[in-house]
């Protein structure tokens, strides 16, 4: 999504803009040497490891490439960016300050643009709502070339959908708060629906809803899958949601269930519930029981992520953890790597 949205917003303004999918696409040396400008997206933390690589590359490559960094992690990072590889930073609803900053450069303008971070100047999350356009994805690899849904049956390709962007939550350890500061923004329903039609078309049997927090708006997220259902009643779904949430609107489960929804990912985070209140988590050991058990109840596989290691966690916390997971069955529904999963602290976020 972080190169299908702005790709929409400048093919929309009349641009036509190449893509590198840098996990799995091989570097394109001639396109780079002769790009005036590149936009690295950086929502993660891997993500931002990877583009600060790419960064230096192409300023070997390409010293006279325009480096624009955008994302949550771009506006976290944005002195180390500024100092080291980028031009310019954006972070919160970036598209729009994106777009008009390509313009900017392509009409030989150095306008101020809000929204746009550079050197010297102390960087600002754009946060106003934005006209969607339905994402671009002519220019990405096809579906095969990414992560699949592994069922009984076979390796089913997946698509990947936002029905929502920020969060309403404050968690301390999130890096998603210091730049929306507890807000979110709804993608219109259409877009949704039609981003996912293409997917569809595409071969997509899976779809991901990437939202922070899918119930963030439970009825504009239950009206989505409702119009999905019956439009494309092939395709199954996950989303992510707070434990807080999945008790709060456990009365909805059955019928997301109904309707395709195999698995939820949830940040169980920790069983301590001295951690949980240092995260500022919102929910409880108890409540993390309770939680399993209601979205068990509703037929849905619950996914929980782990923050395996923190300043409060004791040997005691991760061996209880460990058996937690054996206990409750939970051994296939964890990606290993979430045992070894440290707490990160990004700039803003405590």
């Amino acid at each position: 999504m972080g190169l299908a949205m702005p790709m929409a917003f400048l093919e929309q303004a009349g641009y036509r803009p190449f893509t590198l999918e840098l996990p799995v696409e091989g570097w394109d040396a001639g396109r780079v040497r002769h790009a005036r400008f590149a936009g690295i997206s950086v929502p993660m933390h891997t993500a931002l490891r990877l583009g600060v690589r790419a960064a230096e590359r192409i300023r070997r490559e390409n010293p006279r490439c325009h480096i624009c960094f955008y994302g949550i992690y771009a506006l976290l990072n944005a002195e180390y960016l500024l100092e080291h590889v980028a031009d310019t930073v954006i972070g919160g609803e970036y598209e729009e300050p994106l777009l008009r900053l390509v313009q900017s450069m392509h009409q030989g303008k150095e306008d101020a643009i809000q929204g746009v971070g550079r050197r010297g100047e102390i960087p600002v999350p754009y946060l106003r709502r934005l006209s969607f356009p339905v994402p671009v994805r002519s220019t990405l690899p096809a579906l095969r070339h990414y992560a699949r849904l592994e069922s009984s049956e076979a390796k089913l390709l997946a698509g990947y959908v936002e029905a929502t962007r920020g969060c309403k939550h404050l968690c301390l350890h999130c890096p998603i708060p210091p730049v929306y500061h507890g807000r979110f923004f709804a993608v219109p329903q259409e877009v949704v629906l039609e981003d996912i039609r293409r997917l569809a078309e595409a071969g997509a049997r899976h779809i991901t809803f990437g939202d922070p927090d899918f119930l963030n708006g439970p009825t504009h997220s239950l009206r989505i899958v409702r119009t999905m259902r019956e439009r494309f009643p092939h395709l199954t779904f996950d989303f992510t949601a707070k434990v807080e949430h999945l008790l709060k609107y456990r009365s909805l489960l059955r019928e997301f269930a109904g309707l395709g929804c195999i698995f939820i990912v949830s940040a169980v985070e920790s069983l301590s519930d001295t951690v949980l209140a240092n995260l500022e988590k919102g929910h409880t050991r108890t409540d993390v029981y309770e939680a399993l058990r209601v979205v068990r109840g509703a037929g849905i596989v619950l996914r929980p992520s782990l923050l395996a290691f923190t300043p409060w966690t004791t040997l005691d916390d991760y061996i209880e953890m460990l058996g937690f997971v054996e206990s409750e069955g939970l051994t296939e529904c964890i990606d290993p790597i979430q045992y070894a999963v440290r707490l990160l602290i990004p700039p803003g976020s405590a």
